[in-house]
């Protein structure tokens, strides 16, 4: 009897410890972007490796749970962003930041592109004191790179509530892919892409 609780025992524990290994494997991370329109800012983090999923939004602002009618009048305060689920064993934070830098106009402090209001200005948000040591040391490097003649001006914020966008923003460039490609060939932002990154744009 004694013999058979501890091989019990020992099995618990066995089975306990699996468990716990296979939760640390397991966790996941976030980080928040905001790109201009949210619509082309999906497609790149999606198309990243170690990337779960990327949730079209908008935080940063004052209403609670908005509309998109609403953020796109300016009046709230939110930015539209995406917000990434990631597994940090398989795809950095930093890997993210450069995914993001490539894919947006870091000069431009009035949007994004044709669109123009604070809803679609630039941000990093940060959701640990990590995640804004390496967003301010990312933008530094970019600073002194040279490759842009203005100064950068994305804000790097602290995390706030992000509520999701409707159902139908969701994916758009898989939902509504023609007029996905109008809008993005018309908004001039691949032209200024591949201007300035060429070959070194993660996937649109």
């Amino acid at each position: 009897m004694k013999k058979a609780f501890i091989v019990a025992v020992l099995a618990l524990t066995f089975v306990a410890n699996g468990l716990a290994a296979g939760t640390g494997e397991a966790k996941m991370e976030t980080a928040t972007f905001a790109g201009g329109c949210f619509w082309c800012m999906e497609p790149p983090f999606e198309h990243t490796a170690g990337v779960i999923d990327v949730v079209s939004g908008y935080t940063g602002g004052r209403t609670k749970d908005p509309t998109y009618e609403e953020v796109s009048s300016g009046s709230t305060g939110h930015l539209e962003a995406v917000k990434v689920t990631y597994d940090p064993a398989k795809v950095s934070y930093e890997t993210l930041l450069d995914v993001f830098w490539r894919n947006i106009d870091p000069t431009d402090e009035y949007g994004q592109f044709a669109d123009k209001g604070s809803q679609y200005k630039p941000a990093i948000f940060f959701h640990t004191p990590e995640q804004k040591r390496l967003a301010e040391a990312s933008k530094a490097r970019l600073a002194k790179s040279g490759k842009f003649s203005r100064p950068i001006v994305v804000e790097i914020r602290e995390a706030v509530p992000f509520y999701a966008a409707e159902e139908y923003h969701q994916d758009f460039y898989k939902k509504s892919a023609l007029r996905y490609k109008f809008y993005r060939a018309g908004s001039g932002r691949d032209r200024y892409l591949q201007k300035n990154w060429g070959e070194e744009i993660p996937g649109k």
